[in-house]
């Protein structure tokens, strides 16, 4: 019988962390009413303190891929995990407005930075040699994952118990991965004597074992790549990806199908049911970012994102539950796809060894756009007392992003080094 290949097992840990690190941050649109009701804080103000921890998860991304680089996998996973489980705690002892912002907002947001933003595209790189834009797309698709499972059970607690049985649940899944982590993740494939998946030999590196600033390998990599006019398509187009889906659906849906008289526990439902179909959209989406144009697989990735966005409000306003399911659906299976591709190009254009940094950059503007979406959306519910215009401008930005992949210049496979295009350009 052929034995397992260790770099599957780094990714089923990966996968796993990356689950709970994603739930609880997905989880915000089933904490705003029950915290808006038992503290009486103004919804802005709640919505901000998600703000906040997306946006500091976001910006924090380049840093921890460049820590990477210098500590270490496991020692990364560690001190995150552990830093997420203590913002978890905390969260079961504030009563003030601003210790959510800083437990929630700060504290979570740093401890789920790294398995939300550059470890998927480190694990692929450094484990995986063949199969890479699969193994993105199943550690992409891990959050969906979480969604998937935790997202009614969590609203059912809520409704039935309390928020803070939700909270626990969130502290006991913490703990489990810790300890996993603790016993089982490995730095490189060296630590348990073998090569990365696919590889049949080693590949001498001339830069192995240097150790840098992690400041300076960070803003290195940012001085390089604003240099470039890809990097800013890229951003700009993943700053709206963050926009149209942690940021606005992630943090408002459940709030918005709920101002329609939808019960939270079918709100919850259906934002689950997209994780059934984000799953497999986004596993696809990995498979085909090995094979097509990975510029036109995110043209049509956000291009249809921009036409659900539109239909949504005119579903709710309908009442019709039929469209509302036709939403979930064609949304789900686009929500975390664009990430595979973006992955792709940035390797393609910046190479292994700089796209890990860079591609925490682009993924900063992303959650800067969640960020902008997370409070924006509550500023525009509290003037307007409807979420309608958030989400049809979300629409229409997306159709914009379609634009700005699609002139990105066409990398060549035959032009491919190990330090990317941008060398030879």
């Amino acid at each position: 019988m052929k034995r397992i290949h260790y770099s599957w097992f780094i990714l089923a840990i990966t996968f796993f962390s990356i689950i709970v690190a994603g739930i609880v941050m997905s989880s915000s649109g089933v904490f705003i009413d029950p915290l808006e009701k038992e503290f009486g804080w103004d919804r802005s103000i709640i919505a901000l303190a998600f703000a906040i921890s997306l946006f500091l998860y976001g910006i924090s991304g380049p840093f921890m891929a460049a820590l990477l680089e210098v500590i270490g996998l496991k020692k990364m996973m560690i001190v995150s995990m552990a830093t997420l489980l203590t913002g978890i705690i905390l969260t079961l002892m504030m009563n003030q407005s601003w210790q959510m912002i800083f437990i929630w907002g700060v504290i979570i947001g740093l401890g789920a930075s790294l398995f939300l933003t550059v470890v998927s595209p480190y694990v692929a790189n450094h484990w995986f040699e063949k199969r890479r834009g699969l193994a993105v797309g199943i550690l992409t698709a891990s959050t969906a994952t979480g969604q998937l499972i935790l997202l009614p059970v969590l609203a059912a607690i809520i409704e039935n118990y309390s928020w803070r049985w939700a909270i626990a649940l969130f502290m006991i899944l913490s703990f489990i991965m810790l300890f996993i982590i603790l016993l089982f993740m490995k730095n490189t494939p060296k630590d348990v004597g073998i090569l990365p998946y696919g590889l049949e030999k080693e590949i001498q590196e001339s830069n192995k074992g240097e150790k840098k600033n992690p400041i300076v390998l960070a803003f290195n990599g940012l001085f390089e790549a604003v240099k470039v006019k890809e990097f800013w398509l890229l951003a700009g187009s993943f700053f709206i990806c963050g926009l149209s889906t942690s940021g606005l659906i992630g943090t408002h849906f459940i709030s918005y199908c709920i101002s329609f008289g939808i019960p939270l526990v079918t709100a919850a439902s259906f934002l689950s049911f997209m994780g059934v179909f984000n799953l497999v959209g986004t596993t696809l989406s990995g498979w085909l970012s090995d094979r097509f144009d990975n510029r036109w697989l995110l043209f049509w990735y956000y291009g249809l994102r921009g036409a659900s966005l539109v239909l949504l409000p005119y579903a709710l306003n309908e009442g019709s539950t039929t469209l509302l399911v036709i939403f979930t659906v064609f949304y789900g299976l686009d929500w975390i796809a664009t990430v595979p591709p973006t992955i792709s190009i940035s390797r393609q254009i910046f190479g292994i060894t700089k796209s890990g940094i860079i591609y925490g950059w682009i993924f900063a503007s992303h959650q800067a756009g969640a960020a902008v979406a997370a409070y924006g959306g509550g500023l525009i519910y509290k003037f307007f007392n409807t979420y309608t215009w958030a989400f049809f401008l979300a629409g229409v930005f997306c159709l914009l992003a379609s634009l700005f992949v699609i002139i990105i210049k066409k990398q060549h496979s035959s032009q491919l080094t190990k330090e990317g295009i941008i060398n030879i350009q």
